[in-house]
């Protein structure tokens, strides 16, 4: 859920969290298909293969993942 204070930030709580991680991951993703590294440990692309065992070079692991949000996105709408 994403709970909207008076000042107007953001914060995701509950059930989101994990959902909004993998949505950071896409994008990590993205940036490194185009040769930016998000952060200075491991990839995004390391991330996804060993979390969730997808096979491939860097855009078949972004198609899987993608799947695999759009997954879990279809999961969070029927709980809703």
């Amino acid at each position: 859920m994403i709970e909207v204070n008076a000042g107007g930030s953001m914060m995701i709580t509950g059930e989101h969290i994990p959902f909004y991680r993998l949505l950071v991951m896409r994008q990590g993703l993205q940036l490194e298909i185009k040769g930016i590294r998000m952060s200075r440990g491991r990839t995004c692309y390391a991330m996804a293969k060993s979390e969730f065992g997808f096979k491939g070079n860097r855009e078949k692991v972004l198609a899987q993942l993608e799947d695999y949000i759009a997954d879990q996105r279809d999961t969070l709408n029927e709980e809703v």
